[in-house]
């Protein structure tokens, strides 16, 4: 009998199987399998194959074959990706394999010779230029926001067709529409995970959201990512890992192109990256026009509604087609402190973060960066501030007041199903027409339809997030604003509240050029010694002493203790870091490990 190693799903470890006549054939490295462990069946894949069992060891055989699994390059992939991101192998090999048992009859093996219709138009140049940098690094393509990123998709297969293409989009409904357009062009097409048998075969191009990376494809011979810079492409349970790392590493190892498409391209993205850019004039007529309403020196009286953006919304509906879509992210990050004197936000001088009262009340302090200052408006030296805490709820009561009209309240996450209306009396009617008016967090921007007005009315809690991404994060929601209201000189605009009206967020919406930001952050970073400039993870939960206490003792890194008992850890360089826990393991307790957090 033939010697495997399983890694088991159960425990996270490998183990060595023998694997009986019976199945000989049907086993290779990648294929999930049921074996015995301590008395019970379990779930395992194979992740090495043709090995000698230690002397005087028997291993158990192998109780069933589940089928077909991933190619082994992705098996090797997943490895990779324990170490990146501090995670059992098994828990990646779970998200790389079909959600049903797939048999080998229904692999479809047949490689078809497709013929791609090109696009045309401003795609071709920027193409031509993604797919000529070498494939040792990624091609950042740095599109508008209106511009649509299909057109790159269709022009890369319309070279190098759709065999062994792998194409990643941050939601489902996108993917959906993607693949109804490549096949309308003549590529044959799996949306995964569902033709997970197909992308196995070989013949088709590969399309879907996260899980996506892990495509079964025997062979990649290229990579796009639409909108890469897209928060959905991280996995926030524990491992952390990025669909968009694994994409780049995936082409790396392929020597495959990986061309990310984003219309604001963050520090990550950009530093070991080409960036390809369109005309300028071409891409500032992308991007939206911003209004910026600055409330520093506003009535407090008026509440969550400046009379800018009353008039604006007004003047929106009264045209019949007309509306408005308002975004409160009321599960902010930040508890935003303002000066009840002369409005100012309490921001940190030398990140940018918002400044909270420390644990002794009498200082204010950046959960960022750690800076500390007297509890002092740094504008007019005033020692009076106040707590922001507007909600959802408030808002649409608010607005179907001041407007006289039906107010949809969108509170959920994206994924959620909708809230309900707000009547213009402020009452809750169970029914009704849809409302021209909404309001709700960010969700409301990925379930709203076309606008003619997006309103954030409080863009500082976007702004002055606990994340150092912040600002990166910020640019992201108005160039998902603007594809709702269309680029300048379109029939929309985008409105944004704030007190913070010179950040370097507006400067780079109204020149169209998002190096702005890029820019200014990579020189922050660079100075706090954050990423992409070093590599970082976090410790959670009641296992982080001890682990904390075993990485401490590693040459290169750097642990410190934020926000209670959680714990950062630090290092040069992710080849440091990720040693570093490998080596550790978990001393004992159960431990989150996040690594490349970003919320410190």
């Amino acid at each position: 009998m033939v010697g495997v190693i399983v890694d088991v799903a159960a425990l996270g470890r490998a183990f060595d199987y023998s694997v009986p006549p019976d199945l000989d054939g049907s086993v290779e490295i990648g294929t999930p399998v049921r074996v015995e462990l301590h008395g019970r069946r379990v779930r395992g894949w194979v992740v090495a194959d043709h090995v000698e069992p230690p002397a005087g060891i028997e291993p158990k055989p192998i109780l069933a074959a589940r089928g077909v699994g991933p190619p082994a390059d992705v098996v090797a992939l997943a490895a990779w990706a324990s170490w990146r991101w501090a995670g059992p192998v098994s828990s990646f090999l779970a998200t790389a394999t079909a959600p049903r048992v797939v048999r080998a009859r229904q692999v479809a093996s047949a490689q078809r010779h497709s013929v791609v219709a090109s696009p045309g138009g401003g795609a071709v140049d920027v193409v031509d230029q993604a797919l000529a940098v070498p494939s040792d690094r990624p091609a950042v393509v740095r599109l508008a926001p209106t511009f649509d990123g299909a057109r790159v998709v269709l022009e890369v297969l319309h070279r190098l067709g759709p065999t062994g293409a792998l194409v990643l989009v941050p939601s489902r409904r996108q993917a959906e529409v993607l693949v109804g357009r490549l096949r309308a062009a003549g590529a044959p097409s799996a949306l995964l995970p569902d033709d997970w048998a197909v992308a196995r075969g070989g013949s088709a191009v590969a399309v879907g959201v996260r899980g996506a990376a892990w495509a079964p494809l025997p062979a990649v011979r290229v990579v796009v990512v639409l909108d890469a810079h897209d928060e959905a492409y991280r996995e926030e349970r524990a491992p952390t890992w990025s669909a968009v790392d694994v994409a780049v590493e995936r082409g790396r190892r392929a020597g495959a192109p990986v061309v990310l498409v984003t219309p604001c391209p963050t520090v990550e993205l950009t530093e070991r990256a080409r960036v390809v850019v369109t005309p300028r004039t071409v891409e500032r007529r992308g991007w939206p026009e911003v209004v910026v309403v600055d409330r520093v020196g506003d009535d407090p009286r008026t509440g969550l509604f400046s009379e800018r953006l009353v008039a604006e919304a007004r003047a929106v509906l009264a045209d019949p087609g007309g509306r408005v879509v308002c975004v409160l992210n009321r599960r902010g990050r930040a508890r935003l402190l303002a000066c009840s004197a002369c409005g100012a936000v309490a921001a940190c001088t030398r990140c940018g973060g918002a400044m909270e009262l420390g644990a002794s009340s009498d200082v204010l302090e950046c959960r960022r960066c750690g800076e500390q200052r007297p509890v002092l408006c740094a504008r007019c030296d005033s020692s009076r501030l106040k707590l922001l805490r507007p909600g959802v709820a408030r808002a649409a009561d608010e607005l179907g007041r001041l407007l006289g009209q039906p107010v949809h309240e969108e509170a959920g996450p994206p994924g959620a199903a909708s809230a309900h209306s707000v009547a213009g009396d402020g009452s809750r009617p169970d029914v009704g027409p849809p409302a021209r008016v909404v309001v709700g967090t960010t969700a409301a921007l990925y379930r709203s339809g076309p606008a003619n007005l997006v309103a954030f009315l409080d863009f500082d809690q976007h702004l002055l997030a606990r994340r150092f991404t912040a600002a990166e994060e910020a640019l992201a929601l108005l160039v998902r604003a603007g594809r709702l209201v269309g680029g300048r000189g379109g029939p929309g605009r985008v409105l944004a509240q704030t007190r913070l009206g010179d950040h370097q967020v507006f400067e780079a919406a109204r020149r169209g050029d998002p190096s702005v930001v890029s820019e200014h952050q990579r020189a922050v970073r660079r100075a706090l010694d954050l990423p992409p400039f070093a590599a970082l993870a976090t410790l959670d939960g009641p296992g982080t002493t001890a682990l904390a206490t075993a990485l401490a003792t590693v040459p290169g890194v750097a642990v410190s203790t934020f926000d209670g008992d959680r714990v950062a850890v630090r290092a040069a360089d992710h080849v440091v870091l990720c040693d570093a826990l490998a080596r550790a393991g978990r001393p004992g307790g159960k431990v989150r490990v996040a690594v490349d957090a970003t919320d410190l």
